[in-house]
């Protein structure tokens, strides 16, 4: 059995949880060594915590990865044990570099990179450093993950050519996660809302011209549209939030779900999903391809997205949901008023969820075992 440390951000993370379900799912030995956003994190793995971050303190998560290294170092038993280290983001690539320095451990590292985080775009000194470091990292591992084709394209080709072995693992999710069954092609959502059509906003609300977007949408149709958000927002991005929500009757908060227990009763709920995001406009923004499309797409609720994004790309290639061009402000609410107006377009993009095979929302078992299989190979055959 393959053991793995695991290096990841935040323990309390659902994707951080799905993605170590999907390798315990596929036999892999799985042991944390996790920094957590909040005090009562409990995982359903062997965990070495590394510390408390905050989120958006970008200082204070640089100086948690040298304690988090030596609070790693010190559990060399447990780190040394493992066969293969997978950091997830750039600062727990160097927090699992440097407790490899303090230990003087070989073990091979896989780097995933889920983000390309907006100081790595910038053209001035700190981009260049910070690519610096990426690259210095990224040359000594042994393989490279991403969840989106566009990564590679725009980022890592552009910078790092060369430099690393890619493979693709997509946010889909785990597959021996039990999240239910598939709804049944005659949806009731319509009728369980009492007739009010539902948008959700699910996952990380870290976007605040998204809430703005969905705040405005409420305001439009207080009567006949309910917007419902789950996950957790990031305040620095969002400082005024559970006020706004508050002070609109047809928005609502939920807070943090676990996945995957918690999705079915979260997308059976909605009508539609919101699948854009401008956090990083232009960069990680575009590029990236979101857990809610697989989420919402195994339980046959079609998204929402911006054109030119690879996230809209993904949606026209599948034909499986709507589209749309700027100005947002003005398409948005004339998609959704036309929508609620005849639902026949949302049925049927409902229905072609449903006639796509589980493969584009589920990860095949076995696929991240082989992909560690054959990054593990590689480092051998060098």
């Amino acid at each position: 059995m393959t053991k793995v440390a695991f290096f990841g951000h935040d323990a309390g993370d659902a994707a951080v949880r799905r993605r170590v379900q999907a390798m315990q799912d596929d036999g892999l030995a799985v042991t944390g060594f996790m920094m957590r956003r909040k005090d009562d994190v409990a995982t359903d793995w062997d965990n070495v915590d590394l510390g408390k971050t905050r989120d958006g303190a970008f200082l204070q998560r640089v100086l948690r990865i040298f304690s988090g290294a030596r609070v790693a170092a010190n559990s060399l038993d447990a780190l040394a044990s493992v066969d293969v280290i997978y950091a997830r983001n750039l600062d727990m690539l160097a927090c699992a570099f440097l407790a490899k320095h303090y230990t003087r451990l070989k073990t091979p590292v896989v780097y995933e990179s889920l983000d390309v985080h907006r100081l790595l775009t910038r053209e001035d000194f700190i981009g260049k450093a910070l690519r610096w470091v990426e690259k210095s990292l990224l040359r000594r591992t042994i393989g490279l993950v991403v969840s989106s084709p566009a990564f590679l394209t725009n980022h890592f080709e552009k910078y790092y050519r060369g430099l690393y072995t890619p493979f693709l693992i997509e946010n889909r999710l785990a597959a021996g996660s039990d999240f239910g069954p598939r709804p049944a092609a005659h949806n009731g959502a319509v009728s369980e809302n009492c007739g009010r059509f539902v948008l959700g906003w699910v996952g990380n609300l870290r976007c605040k011209r998204s809430f703005e977007l969905l705040c405005d949408l409420a305001d439009r149709f207080p009567d006949t549209l309910e917007i419902r958000l789950h996950g957790q927002p990031a305040r620095k991005e969002i400082p005024v939030f559970e006020p706004a929500i508050d002070a609109r009757p047809n928005m609502t908060f939920a807070g943090r779900y676990r996945s995957p227990e918690d999705l079915s009763g979260i997308y059976e709920g909605l009508d539609l999903v919101w699948a854009g995001d401008f956090m990083e406009a232009g960069y990680n923004s575009v590029w990236l391809l979101p857990n809610r499309i697989y989420e919402g797409g195994y339980f046959a609720t079609p998204a929402i997205a911006p054109n030119l994004t690879e996230t809209a790309g993904w949606i026209e290639q599948k034909a499986c949901g709507f589209t749309i061009s700027e100005p947002l402000s003005e398409t948005l609410p004339t998609l959704i008023a036309a929508v609620m107006q005849d639902r026949s377009v949302l049925e049927s993009y409902r229905n072609r969820l449903l006639e796509l095979p589980n493969e584009v929302f589920i990860q095949p078992e076995g696929f991240f075992s082989e992909v560690l299989a054959r990054a593990l190979a590689g480092a051998r055959a060098k």
